[in-house]
């Protein structure tokens, strides 16, 4: 506690990686990353955050559902009543979830079996052929360590790699990114002990940094068709004081027992 870090006129760049395939099951994509840094003529650099969509890792790592090969249970059958989905898209999201919380019209709030609380497991169906789905990877930290894995050792350079995803929020419209894997840098800024403009002592001020760092990402990432799913943040100045090759993105849920919205 009591960190001591001072940012002097923070000034980030976003850069869309472009060149980036449509990927498939066994491709390199550290390797892939790479290549896209030589098409714009930018070499990786000390501090460097790439910020990757889940979909690219559930492509590559063949994390994807066939939804023709679902047969629903009695259960999803019931769920797929109350919510106007697809039987079988919804015996899929029961299938990568541990505990189902809230069910409407048109939505399924789960917990995944990785711990994250989210609308249908985070299982999706766009930006993928149609009749499939993609759930989250089932080791997003693990992913970005293969990613960061790569790059460091081509490059020599020390970086962060987030795996991010798009997700609503509780009581809030629209979705935004949030981290579900990362490596590199801790996803959390614990700031307490540190001052505020009037000199009081910050209490509970932590910032869920890898989440900032998502959201900015998906900006440029986009939703639709913009094909970008990996985003250079560069200027990061927290990035060195964060630095952790062992920073796990778990460490964002929030313990059940203080989860008082579920209770």
């Amino acid at each position: 506690m009591g960190n001591k870090l001072t940012l002097n006129n923070m000034e980030i760049r976003l850069i869309g990686l472009p060149g980036i395939p449509l990927l498939q099951e066994g491709d390199d994509l550290g390797e892939i990353i790479l290549e896209s840094f030589g098409a714009l003529d930018l070499a990786i650099e000390d501090g460097d955050v790439l910020v990757v969509a889940e979909t690219a890792v559930a492509k590559v790592e063949g994390e994807i559902i066939d939804l023709d090969s679902v047969i629903p249970s009695k259960k999803a059958f019931e769920i797929a009543l109350a919510t106007g989905k697809d039987p079988k898209l919804v015996e899929a999201i029961i299938g990568a979830s541990k505990e189902i919380i809230k069910v409407g019209p048109d939505f399924i709030i789960s917990e995944t079996k990785h711990g994250f609380v989210c609308a249908n497991a985070g299982i999706d169906e766009s930006n993928i052929e149609l009749g499939l789905a993609k759930p989250i990877p089932s080791d997003p930290d693990a992913s970005a360590s293969c990613i960061r894995d790569k790059i460091e050792s081509i490059t020599g350079k020390k970086v962060a790699v987030v795996i991010s995803d798009t997700q609503g929020r509780a009581f809030r419209e629209g979705a935004v990114g949030v981290a579900i894997g990362i490596s590199g840098m801790d996803p959390l800024w614990d700031r307490r002990g540190e001052t505020d403009l009037y000199g009081r002592k910050l209490q509970t001020t932590t910032i869920a940094v890898a989440d900032e760092l998502s959201a900015a990402a998906s900006i440029v990432m986009g939703q639709a068709h913009e094909g970008l799913p990996v985003v250079l943040i560069r200027g990061v100045d927290y990035f060195s004081y964060l630095q952790n090759d062992s920073s796990k993105a778990k460490s964002l849920i929030r313990p059940k027992k203080y989860d008082v919205f579920r209770k």
